[in-house]
């Protein structure tokens, strides 16, 4: 049976931006230290697609994309990273908060945990970049184009729920943004609204 009972701190608020970016717009820049210890600045991927993914390892709704036997988050970051896609983690939890991660000691711990295969888990605590993006949800998906305009921003797939047995099945929004996208065709859905727990953003 599946569980949907959720508290309601899982709900998702308002936008963190007032204007966040719409598909089509530039991608807000940024320079946020990484997992490896060194900065990324957006500016350093020019030339290559870029999936943002917002993250907070305590959320049961990132749970279920990192747990699922198939189909799983994991799954996705070694295939398109193999392509030459890159794929950063975003944690914008701010000290004290639920997922906050203090630093590369923290943040290994989770990645080796995970078994994950992004190119890099970037630090937010202020909140200053998921605020750019209108980042609301973890996980809240983005996808960057190698000329850097944002192709795609949402949800990671249409089954709005914790249950990883609605992975099978689910229409996968990001496959479906990142393939079109190496085609050179236009991405089928560019804008969806994302779902998951709250971004857990400081004052």
């Amino acid at each position: 049976m599946k569980t949907l009972a959720l508290c309601a701190t899982l709900l998702v608020p308002a936008l963190a931006a007032a204007d966040p970016p719409s598909p089509g717009a530039p991608a807000p820049g940024f320079s946020l230290s990484g997992d490896d210890g060194k900065e990324h600045r957006l500016a350093d991927y020019r030339g290559k697609l870029v999936v943002l993914e917002w993250f907070n390892n305590d959320c049961p709704f990132v749970r279920k994309h990192y747990g699922a036997p198939r189909r799983n988050m994991q799954a996705l970051q070694e295939r398109f990273t193999k392509e030459g896609v890159a794929w950063l983690t975003v944690v914008s939890s701010a000290p004290g908060k639920q997922g906050h991660l203090d630093g590369t000691g923290a943040a290994k711990a989770v990645r080796d945990a995970n078994g994950s295969r992004q190119t890099a888990i970037l630090f937010d605590p202020e909140g200053t970049v998921g605020r750019a993006y209108g980042a609301t949800a973890t996980p809240h998906m983005f996808l960057i184009s190698k000329e850097g305009s944002l192709l795609y921003r949402g949800a990671i797939d249409d089954r709005r729920s914790a249950d990883m047995d609605d992975i099978d099945g689910a229409r996968n929004y990001v496959v479906e943004a990142v393939e079109a996208a190496k085609a050179g065709r236009p991405v089928p859905v560019a804008r969806t609204e994302a779902y998951g727990c709250s971004v857990k953003y400081g004052a």
